[in-house]
């Protein structure tokens, strides 16, 4: 039986939700802050984390990063912040997907399902091969570290969701992809809402690849259609991450 945390201040939806999950079979705990989210954590075989943004003290954002550097557990955001800006700050943050407020207990639960149908296996151990490193356009990314390296030599981090949209550019180049089929590539999802947060996403992995915005030559934008790739040359595999 899977057990899912929900981490949320509001005494009524931690409630409503315990009650609802505890319908459809799982063990469900709660938790109104970051302290008794970490005791539950240490104490249950947590599977799933459902996470609000608005919390007292430490904020939910924050707690989704702390998550992600230790574990593999999914994350779903629960929050009434449900503008561009914060999908995308979540979803780098290591998030598995994002829900406003108010909500469908209903459709709460058919995103847990498909999140933990998706996860399910992902803290097997990463294979090891050929695809670790990929070269394009005197780039190196090494997919195991999750970073590149510059024409010049230098490291450059990325987060979770520019690692998978630049895996997502470089398994199809030279293919024009619309935001949604980014958006469900890049993310294992499609988003319902939120279209400019591909948009944002796309300017940070821009700005990561130093490909000019004013005449962007790598990440191009196809008007009325999407975003094309224009790598010159590839040499490896990319492996579809985790």
């Amino acid at each position: 039986m899977q057990h899912i945390l929900v981490v949320d201040d509001d005494v009524e939806i931690t409630t409503l939700l315990t009650d609802y999950l505890t319908r459809f079979g799982y063990v469900a705990h709660a938790a109104c802050d970051a302290q008794t989210m970490r005791a539950q954590m240490a104490a249950q075989p947590i599977g799933l984390v459902v996470l609000d943004v608005m919390l007292p003290g430490t904020d939910g954002i924050t707690l989704a990063r702390e998550l992600r550097e230790r574990s593999r557990v999914p994350i779903i955001m629960l929050t009434a912040r449900a503008n561009p800006y914060d999908c995308v700050l979540g979803l780098e943050m290591g998030a598995d997907d994002y829900m406003g407020k108010p909500f469908e207990p209903r459709e709460l639960v058919a995103r847990i399902q498909t999140v933990l149908r998706r996860t399910r296996g992902a803290e097997a151990p990463v294979r090891q091969g050929p695809d670790e490193v990929v070269r394009f356009d005197g780039w190196t990314l090494h997919s195991l570290e999750r970073h590149l390296v510059s024409p010049g030599g230098m490291v450059v981090p990325l987060s979770n969701a520019e690692f998978r949209l630049l895996c997502t550019f470089l398994r199809m180049p030279r293919r024009v992809f619309s935001r949604d089929q980014l958006m469900e590539q890049a993310r294992g999802r499609a988003m319902d809402a939120f279209e400019r947060s591909i948009d944002l996403l796309v300017s940070r992995l821009r700005s990561k690849l130093a490909d000019d915005p004013r005449s962007p030559s790598m990440i191009r934008t196809v008007r009325g259609a999407g975003y094309l790739f224009n790598v010159q040359s590839l040499q490896g595999q990319v492996g579809w991450p985790h």
